[in-house]
């Protein structure tokens, strides 16, 4: 594993920055999110024969019908997330395979991370707990009902596209905290940004992306 995060030629430090410097060509201003990107190693959380096209600006199979998100959009949800505030205590709904989870770590003060198919929980759990960041909590569970123990939460973060917000999400988001989730169909999906207030929720439209449909239920 220490070889692997090290990196060598399309998996290199080298190519990281490029991924950086395309970023910061595509609108991404938050330094603190591309100092963290620049630190994560994109490559150890595809399979080995994917290594190769890991700082791609492209969504990658990971397994189970799930993608890890282009670069482009993990720091785009990111930085949308952190604008002009402190990450503090994050949900994040669909794990996958973990690095969005590792980017949201090194940002906040406590990560929950609740993902729906157990294989994908375990394995990012290992590769995170491989890599040191042990500020995440996980839990196997339909992400529509997110993980009301640990509510409210400052930040909320969906890595898949439910047709409308479930409910639940809402209620467990703090007065003054943000959430970031794509919301639409298989054909049309909109990033949205949802800020509550004490009086309600306001509801920015950010952009036009292609997520993976959010599924209920749990998968062993």
């Amino acid at each position: 594993m220490k070889r692997r995060l090290q990196g060598m030629g399309m998996t290199s430090r080298r190519t990281r920055e490029r991924m950086i410097s395309r970023l910061r060509q595509q609108g991404i201003g938050n330094g603190k999110v591309l100092a963290v990107m620049s630190e994560i190693p994109r490559h150890v959380f595809v399979d080995e024969a994917l290594e190769s096209r890991a700082y791609e600006d492209t969504a990658l199979p990971i397994g189970h019908n799930q993608t890890i998100s282009q670069p482009y959009i993990v720091a785009k949800m990111t930085a949308l997330l952190m604008q002009n505030r402190a990450l503090g205590k994050v949900l994040e709904i669909g794990t996958g395979c973990g690095y969005q989870t590792a980017i949201l770590a090194k940002l906040a003060e406590q990560v929950y991370s609740v993902e729906r198919i157990a294989p994908l929980m375990k394995k990012a759990r290992d590769l995170l707990w491989e890599l040191d960041i042990k500020t995440v909590g996980f839990k196997h569970s339909d992400g529509g009902w997110g993980w009301p123990e640990h509510a409210p939460y400052d930040s909320i973060l969906a890595a898949a596209a439910p047709s409308e917000i479930p409910e639940a999400l809402l209620q467990q988001l703090a007065v003054g905290g943000v959430m970031v989730i794509p919301i639409g169909t298989e054909t049309r999906q909109e990033l949205h940004r949802i800020t509550r207030s004490e009086d309600g929720f306001i509801d920015e439209i950010i952009e036009p992306v292609t997520f993976v449909p959010f599924l209920s239920g749990v998968s062993h």
